[in-house]
């Protein structure tokens, strides 16, 4: 027992020295059910521009996968839920899968990974039983291609896998699944691959009936009565991110795995919502996702593994307006398929916002997302009418229309007539309903009076530089006499182990 957790430890080790060696990376999901997916070389041209270098599809869409061709791009292919079932019940069609979605387009296209369905245990239980016989296949359709060490399978599993996820040190595995979950995590030991874990603070906030605050899922620094400390470890948790990827590592801790690293598959946060959502607003989706780079790109892990970085694969490259259920669930995109940002985005903690619609010197006057629903249509009456406002926009078929509420018609209106009337004395309150912001609410093609531009597009969404590794044959790497030191200390390490 001894020995197997310091071979455990000894792998962890070896993961951290090449994980570090070139830093952690944010990446990018890119969902399909939009009315106008644009054309697929555009979707590649943007990924570039934006600096982005690793991608997940859900699927292995030919098109993309052929547009991904020679672009230095890292991708993730999926397999659609619909599809685990025929693959764990047939080596022969895992072969064909491998062959037709994976072979056929190495090396040009750079696919590093495979996703085995998305959170098959909670989404598709009566699935579950061929989950692993599906990933064994796969697996073993890889090593028959000799591809095993350039493409990892895993599968994604949803923080629900986890039913108390704090304190981080207590958090285990649901038992009814403890069967699959160990095989599961033995297979990605095996394999050198890494856990997928789906993680959403948005949800664990808005779902835990107040008892996190805000500012822990969005990031932001807390005050000294609203530390969350974990009361086992006294480990500090300044984020629910953190929390919810260490909560997977004490989980498999109490499977006794080690060595095997986590990786963000998705998170992100809606920048729209109904009356009900009243956390999906564009300031917060802000907070979050630049909030979220920065601290992955720090290049450490969370308070129980702080040298394994946190690769994470943000929720989404496209808002999916087919997407059913409530207007966040069609509002986490961080771009329109035209090209246009969603949402400012802040890169470096500074308030300078990078996007097209942003102004480091424009306010915006909008409606709270908890105002009462009657003092809003009060207030957009009073706008349109007596106030003067241009209305226009928020007539059914223009560009701000949707989505039809009060709050997102009230927000246009008073802020056309705050920007407007201001400098006269005006006020941004209308009976308690409104308040200023310095977030351009523009999307789309919606743009709101006082914007720095007509156009909500613009560069900047991301670094120029690229989030992720730089491939040797691309181009050089800052990085790379790091690595060489660490292959040296890594031939060391193991000519010390096996001349025991």
């Amino acid at each position: 027992m001894v020995l197997a957790k310091w071979f455990g430890s000894l792998l962890l080790l070896l993961i951290t020295i090449f994980t570090n060696a070139y830093g952690a990376f944010v990446g990018v999901n890119i969902g399909t059910s939009l009315s106008n997916f644009p054309p697929e070389a555009d979707v590649v041209s943007l990924l570039k521009s934006k600096g982005i270098t690793h991608v997940r599809l859900y699927d292995a869409d030919p098109h993309m996968l052929r547009a991904l061709s020679d672009s230095g791009i890292n991708v993730m292919v999926g397999v659609l839920n619909e599809e685990v079932l025929g693959i764990g019940e047939s080596p022969s069609a895992a072969a064909s899968w491998i062959n037709r979605n994976v072979a056929a387009y190495l090396p040009s296209t750079n696919i590093t990974a495979i996703a085995v369905g998305s959170e098959v245990l909670t989404s598709i239980p009566n699935v579950a039983p061929v989950l692993m016989p599906a990933m064994q296949y796969l697996h073993k359709a890889l090593v028959a291609s000799n591809l095993n060490s350039r493409v990892k399978i895993s599968t994604p599993q949803s923080m629900d896998i986890i039913p108390k996820p704090f304190p981080p040190s207590t958090a285990t595995f649901n038992s009814s699944w403890n069967n699959t979950i160990y095989q599961l995590l033995q297979f990605l030991k095996n394999t050198d691959s890494y856990y997928m874990l789906n993680a959403y603070p948005y949800y664990g906030y808005t779902s835990g009936n107040g008892i996190f605050p805000l500012e822990y899922a969005l990031f932001q620094e807390l005050s000294p009565v609203k530390q969350i400390v974990d009361p086992n470890t006294l480990f500090h948790y300044d984020s629910m991110f953190d929390s919810m990827v260490d909560a997977a590592y004490y989980a498999m801790d109490d499977f006794g795995m080690s060595g095997v690293p986590v990786v963000v598959t998705e998170t992100g946060w809606p920048w729209l919502g109904w009356a009900k959502e009243p956390d999906a607003t564009p300031e917060n989706a802000q907070k979050y996702v630049s909030s979220l780079i920065r601290r992955v790109q720090n290049d450490s892990g969370p308070p129980s593994h702080l040298s394994i970085p946190i690769n994470t694969y943000i929720y989404e490259l496209f808002n999916e307006d087919k997407r059913p259920g409530p207007v966040s669930e069609r509002s986490w995109g961080l771009f329109f398929p035209n090209g246009t940002a969603a949402y400012a985005l802040s890169l470096d903690g500074s308030e300078e916002l990078v996007t097209g619609n942003s102004s480091s010197a424009a306010t915006f006057c909008v409606a709270k997302p908890n105002a009462d629903p009657d003092k809003l249509k009060s207030g957009l009456d009073w706008a349109c009418g007596q106030g003067g406002a241009n209305c226009a926009p928020v007539q059914q078929g223009r560009p701000c229309f949707q989505p039809d509420s009060f709050q997102n018609h009230a927000s246009f209106a008073y802020n056309d007539y705050y920007q407007k009337m201001h400098g006269a004395g005006a006020t941004c309150d209308f009976d308690g309903t409104a308040t200023i912001t310095s977030i351009d609410p523009s999307y789309g093609s919606c743009v709101f009076t006082g914007s720095s531009n007509s156009s909500t597009g613009g560069g900047g969404m991301f670094p120029p530089t690229a989030f992720g590794p730089v491939s040797p044959q691309l181009g050089g790497s800052s990085k790379l006499a790091v690595t060489r030191t660490r292959v040296l200390i890594l031939a060391a390490v193991l000519g010390l182990l096996f001349s025991v």
